[in-house]
């Protein structure tokens, strides 16, 4: 018997810009005010050093994050499926690695899709906001203590439940000092219950929506309309933890 022939799918190619797509954003470069760099400029203000294309590894060598896929932003003009000031915003994202702030505050940016806020004390650093992932909060850590010297971490505070800000936490203190409850973690009123609820009850929701924000499962054509370059930290491997804050209500503390 035959076998009856199999028709192969045609592979997704990109489209280009339709008519209407580059009519709009040509009224874009022409409506807004490209020419004022000033926002590269204050992006790059207080640069001490970075991670090399920000990229980061697990122990086991696998990629957590990377924005080496992003090389392609490096150009200075949109292509035509791009909104142009979608690209100067994604190209403003690119500056990664430890920044001071002013003396005495320093962020590390680019490593994560949330930034870290370290505060230098008389008794040590504060770390506000701990990343997404254990691997990516250590190399923040390693890269702030290369620049500024190893100082105890005096406290960790969360500004909000998102776990791009909080899940890195043991990646800042390790498991002997938490046991310890030596070092405060200060969180926002009710943390931990809008943590559950929002990570967990409503999780599920909050991933099918991810997969639409981010678009991890769209083909990669090298330069899309996938901006900012959040998609590594989508597709990464990585650990996350959350610690327990010791004190919750920011106005009562302070």
């Amino acid at each position: 018997m035959s076998q009856p022939a199999t028709t192969e799918i045609p592979k997704e190619s990109p489209k280009e810009a339709s008519a209407s797509v580059i009519a709009q954003h040509a009224a874009t470069l022409k409506a807004l005010p490209f020419s004022d760099v000033r926002d590269f400029d204050d992006a790059a203000r207080g640069f001490l050093g970075t991670v090399e294309n920000a990229k980061i590894t697990s122990p086991q060598g696998r990629t957590v994050w990377s924005l080496e896929p992003y090389g392609f932003l490096s150009a200075e003009q949109a292509p035509p499926t791009v909104d142009p000031s979608l690209w100067r915003q994604s190209r403003l994202n690119m500056h990664h690695g430890l920044f001071e702030v002013v003396p005495g505050v320093y962020q590390v940016r680019g490593l994560d899709i949330a930034n870290m806020t370290l505060i230098e004390g008389e008794r040590g650093v504060i770390v506000v906001d701990t990343l997404t992932s254990i691997e990516g909060a250590r190399a923040a850590m390693e890269l702030y203590f290369q620049h500024r010297g190893k100082r105890p971490v005096s406290a960790v505070i969360f500004t909000h439940t998102h776990t791009d800000h909080g899940g890195g936490a043991r990646g800042v203190l390790d498991d002997e000092t938490l046991a310890s409850g030596k070092v405060p973690i200060i969180a926002p009123n009710l943390f931990m219950e809008h943590a559950v609820s929002e990570n967990i009850i409503a999780g599920p929701a909050m991933l099918r929506r991810a997969m639409y924000q981010f678009g991890p499962l769209l083909a990669d054509h090298g330069v899309d309309p996938l901006m900012p370059p959040d998609r590594p930290m989508m597709l990464a491997a990585h650990r996350i933890r959350l610690a327990a804050p010791h004190l919750q209500g920011f106005a009562e503390i302070l």
